[in-house]
């Protein structure tokens, strides 16, 4: 994963600024990393941490008809429903398929932070389905954002320079 830093660098910098912002994170996956939506729900707000809540919601669990979008009309319709109800903003963090139907969403919003699986897609980082240690990369990188979150809340992390 060393080799790949200066692809993840920009990436992180960014999700964990928009945090800092207010702004809030809502969570998307494909079915296959469900589980990792999950995880992250479930560890990013650890009272443990004492640090404070952090704004991060699947939203599958706020919109439970996201499957069933399809058009340009209908992704503008929750588009407008999530800027009414996010007034700081939000961005989406998709973990999945480069060609899920959810990615339709994903890509709309350049500040998206988007971890792709066997496709390149600008501004995201990559990874292979068919990686047998592909879990345990995606834990670490989510340790290693968590931790750049603690540090940047803190202040034992300047993100401006």
């Amino acid at each position: 994963m060393e080799e790949y830093r200066y692809e993840w660098a920009p990436l992180v910098k960014s999700a964990a600024s928009q945090v800092l912002e207010g702004k809030t994170v809502l969570v998307v996956t494909d079915e296959s990393h469900k589980w990792f939506g999950k995880y992250i729900l479930n560890s990013i707000n650890n009272l443990r941490k004492n640090r404070p809540l952090l704004p991060f919601y699947q939203l599958i669990d706020i919109f439970p008809n996201l499957q069933n979008l399809t058009s340009t009309q209908e992704l503008q319709l929750l588009e407008d429903m999530l800027d009414i109800s996010y007034p700081n903003g939000y961005y989406i963090w998709y973990i999945g398929k480069g060609d899920h139907s959810y990615t339709k969403l994903a890509y709309r919003n350049e500040d998206s932070f988007l971890w792709v699986m066997d496709e390149e897609v600008q501004n995201s980082f990559a990874f292979r389905s068919s990686d047998p240690l592909l879990d345990i990369k995606l834990l670490q990188l989510y340790k290693l954002f968590d931790m750049t979150l603690s540090e940047a809340l803190f202040g034992d992390l300047d993100l401006e320079s």
